[in-house]
């Protein structure tokens, strides 16, 4: 479906952008969109710890600026980081020179090579301009944790469904998914470690 995987238009509209990673090998990159926030960010890194992963966040610039104690654990956790704007907007809302200030704002304390548009989505000359700076990470599943339609169970599922070689696997750092996540992500995390995927970062 292409809500759990991206069209092979996108693909091709930001060729340079990281869909998927390297398909011969059996490693997977756990992502988590949004954060952080108190109410979900320490149950995701004590539930990484718990397995001995790591993952990338891509997080909200004000998020961090509001949250600084969080976004140090999760660098202290040796997790990486990657820029999802500093107020999670819209590339075809904004303008380029708005879309390229929130960037820069949010990275101002970021400070990462890595780079998430919000909902996936660039006008042409905000990826040409993201795509000099940044390398950009899209995805290969989307868990669609943050759909109030899709259950626990459902997350798993969608992981166990798509999930392949080279998979950037996205969850979500965010009140509208930690509910079904502390369910879900044990249950991934540990089907994919029985699947014998290595869990890497970018």
């Amino acid at each position: 479906m292409f809500i759990e995987q991206p069209a092979v238009y996108l693909r091709w509209l930001y060729p340079k952008a990281y869909w998927r990673m390297d398909r011969r090998q059996r490693a997977v990159y756990l992502t988590f969109d949004d954060g952080p926030i108190p109410e979900s960010t320490p149950f995701l890194l004590d539930t990484l710890r718990h397995y001995g992963v790591k993952a990338t966040f891509f997080v909200v610039g004000d998020n961090v600026r509001k949250h600084p104690d969080l976004f140090q654990q999760i660098r202290d956790e040796g997790h990486q980081v990657g820029n999802h704007t500093h107020n999670h907007i819209s590339g075809f809302r904004h303008s380029l020179r708005d879309y390229s200030y929130n960037v820069e704002k949010a990275n101002a304390y970021i400070h990462s090579h890595l780079m998430r548009p919000p909902h996936g989505w660039m006008r042409l000359p905000q990826y040409a301009w993201l795509s000099r700076k940044y390398k950009v990470v899209m995805w290969d599943v989307v868990t669609r944790d943050y759909s109030k339609w899709m259950t626990a169970q459902g997350i798993v599922n969608n992981v166990m469904r798509y999930t392949r070689n080279g998979s950037i696997i996205t969850f979500h750092d965010s009140l509208k998914a930690i509910d079904k996540l502390r369910t879900a992500l044990p249950q991934s995390i540990e089907w994919l470690q029985q699947q014998g995927y290595e869990f890497r970062i970018f």
